[in-house]
Parts: C-alpha cells; structure tokens; sequence
C-alpha cells in the first residue's frame, strides 16, 4: 500500500499493518503521533527538548514492540501512547529529584533573532512553565493535558488511569494553584491591554 494512502488509515489499523510487516504503516504512524508525544513529553519535562526526543523514541520503541499483541478496541493507540509518555516523563523527573532542582534546569535558548512580542510570547511562556513545575506531578499532568494538549476529561482518565472526576478535580484545583502562582505578573507579562 503506497504510503500516502495510509494516511487514511486509523492509528489501529496501521499498527496491524506493522505487526503484519508492513514498515511503511510504522512510519505513517510514526508521522501522525511522534510530534504530539514529543510535545506532550517536552511539556512534562519543563522544555527540555532533549530528554523530549529521548522519551519520544522510548515510547515509540514501546510501541512497535507490543504491536503484534496489540487487542484492538480495548484502548485507543493515542491514549496509550499518552500514557506510556507520561509514566516515561514521571520517572525521569523522579530521577532528576537526586539531581539539581527542577527550577535550577535552564530553559533553553531560542536563537532566532528576539523581537518585542517574541520576549513576551517567551516571558508568558517560561511564567507559565515555572508556574507549571511547581504544580504536583498529578495535577500537571491533567492541566497539561486537559488545557495544553485539549484532551477531553474521559480521555485523560484513560491516560491517568482515574476516574473522569477526578480528571475534573485535579485540573481545577491545577488550574486554581496556577491563577495563585501567576497572579501579580499580569502587567510584567504584558496583560494590561488585553483586558
């Protein structure tokens, strides 16, 4: 099957059409899914790229190795991606604790050339990352999520492994904690004529 007609394809069955010996349905999967799980584990680990693309292909590498065990319809591939993602981020953070301090970790430089609203993208965006770290690991994870990534709240209990209330409470009491960490920087972050 040529690979562009396997866009067409769900995420299921092109895992079949691997675990069958089909390579180009690995890389059509690998096409739609690595961008979101490296997105996802870029945002869990405070922006380090690096530990991103590492986790990216760890759980990729997961992936392929259970396809050929793969139950269809008892999880959606994407949510057990998501999953695998976030348990892989948890325990390098956890690592990290015996390390430097989360907050210590530099974020990294953007070496394209700063212009005023590319500095206030960046201030909100590194406000919110810090604000983010200081959450406790469950409730980053649903705010992340549940606002970042724009999962639906039965979608992240799939993920978390929870019921759908509690999806509903950890990314309310998330989002309360992050008002309270960013309340006061609304005008240093450029907030005043957006009200």
């Amino acid at each position: 099957m040529p690979f562009d007609a396997m866009s067409d394809r769900s995420d299921e069955e092109l895992l079949a059409d691997y675990a069958a010996g089909r390579a180009e349905a690995a890389r059509a999967l690998t096409a739609r899914l690595a961008p979101r799980v490296y997105a996802h584990a870029t945002r869990m680990l405070g922006g380090d790229r690096a530990e991103a693309e590492d986790v990216t292909q760890e759980a990729l590498l997961k992936l392929w190795r259970i396809a050929p065990d793969w139950r269809a319809g008892e999880a959606q591939v994407s949510t057990w991606l998501y999953r695998v993602t976030a348990n892989l981020c948890i325990d390098r953070m956890r690592r990290r604790r015996s390390g430097p301090a989360l907050d210590a970790i530099p974020e990294p430089e953007d070496d394209r050339p700063s212009a005023l609203e590319g500095m206030q993208q960046h201030a909100r965006a590194e406000a919110l990352q810090t604000a983010l770290s200081q959450l406790p690991d469950r409730q980053r994870q649903a705010v992340i999520l549940r606002h970042i990534e724009g999962l639906s709240n039965p979608e992240i209990a799939g993920i978390m492994d929870i019921g759908p209330r509690a999806v509903e409470s950890l990314t309310a009491r998330g989002k309360r904690a992050l008002e309270a960490l960013l309340r006061g920087q609304r005008e240093a972050l450029g907030y005043q004529d957006d009200d």
